[in-house]
């Protein structure tokens, strides 16, 4: 498999949301092996975007452990720190079924209270509205001043 590649701009917004992720896998004394791919191939299942920590002093035994992270998993390389990498790969279900959830459409249920309806379906006035049939409430006068 090949390694995704990445715009300029993709590689920039996606170091950005990588900033405050915490390092996913660890990798122990034991290297690369198929349960470490098993394993960052269902966080990246899971997340897309991923920050795996590699244990070591040498600077090419790291970045060799990237590259076959990358190119077996079919992930894009969006930066390396140190001894942490972050990997990208798109997730296979957001690229199969859209969201039909608008992206300013709250993200908490309807309150069990109402049962879901809003204050124009419940009878309740809104916000300025009258009742109609009701009269005001009687005006204070003003006492001795």
């Amino acid at each position: 498999m090949t390694q995704l590649t990445l715009t300029p701009h993709e590689r920039q917004e996606l170091k950005g949301r990588a900033h405050r992720l915490n390092p996913v896998v660890l990798l122990g004394a034991g290297g690369l092996t198929e349960a470490v791919f098993k394993e960052v191939d269902r966080a990246l299942n899971t997340h897309g975007l991923i920050k795996i920590k590699v244990p070591g002093d040498e600077r090419a035994a790291r970045e060799d452990i990237f590259v076959q992270l990358a190119e077996r998993l079919s992930a894009a390389r969006v930066q390396t720190i140190g001894k942490i990498l972050v990997l990208y790969r798109p997730q296979p279900d957001a690229l199969a079924v859209p969201s039909t959830r608008s992206p300013k459409a709250p993200a908490r249920p309807p309150s069990r209270a109402t049962g879901g309806a809003t204050t124009a379906q419940r009878g309740k006035p809104g916000r300025g509205e009258i009742r109609a049939g009701r009269p005001a409430a009687p005006r204070r006068k003003a006492v001795g001043r």
